[in-house]
């Protein structure tokens, strides 16, 4: 990795994971979720950059993140017509992050926040991308199910229940995101009615109810984990 990657050299925030991988498909799109943390006490902004814009879509690519927090970003790989050479991606992001004033909101940022000529201290993330075969990811799911036949019920009963905790883990990151976007939309509401706004909030506020009806029924139906 380079200087930075995963958060390992940097003071502001922690990344996690390390590298963006991906299962390659042609003509699919695939994704990758990127967590980060605040391990300061001060607001920190950050920026998201890529070295192919136009294969990457990545929500939000700009935040700001208060003291202690953490932010989910999602990297969508755009479906693609052919396979890279040898399966090697030489693409890359850098992920910059800079102290900011407290209560700074992210459509307020300036244009030179992160620029290090500005005289700021910004700090700087890379992470590299990997692609990951179908193949490869089938084999890694029958090798672990191999393994998993042959381990006591116990165990298994454990793998379950950490199955659960994750996709519950997962559905309370999709509510994060939804909220997120649901802020920002609500920020920069025109004072006009407007029509298209009104439709994509409806929608988003659906969403979050579905999202939240899952988590009700999960921690309804979750086995014990004793």
């Amino acid at each position: 990795m380079s200087d930075g990657g995963g958060g390992g050299g940097n003071h502001l925030v922690a990344v996690q994971p390390d590298d963006l991988k991906f299962q390659f498909e042609l003509e699919k799109q695939s994704y990758c979720d990127l967590k980060v943390v605040n391990k300061t006490e001060h607001h920190v902004a950050f920026k998201v950059k890529t070295t192919s814009p136009k294969k990457y879509f990545v929500r939000p690519n700009t935040g700001v993140i208060q003291p202690w927090d953490s932010c989910f970003i999602r990297v969508t790989l755009q479906a693609q017509q052919e396979y890279p050479p040898d399966m090697q991606c030489k693409d890359k992001f850098l992920l910059q992050s800079t102290i900011v004033p407290p209560h700074t909101d992210v459509d307020e940022l300036p244009q030179d926040t992160f620029n290090k000529d500005s005289g700021r201290a910004v700090e700087e993330c890379k992470l590299r991308v990997l692609y990951i075969s179908p193949a490869s990811a089938h084999a890694n799911s029958e090798n672990q199910a191999l393994a998993g036949s042959t381990q006591s019920p116990d165990t298994n009963s454990n793998q379950a229940v950490q199955h659960l905790k994750d996709e519950r883990d997962a559905a309370v990151q999709q509510t994060q995101q939804l909220q997120q976007e649901l802020d920002m939309l609500k920020r920069r509401r025109p004072q006009k009615t407007d029509h298209g706004f009104s439709l994509t909030f409806a929608i988003i506020v659906a969403l979050i109810g579905i999202v939240a009806g899952f988590l009700l029924n999960f921690s309804l139906s979750s086995p014990s984990a004793e």
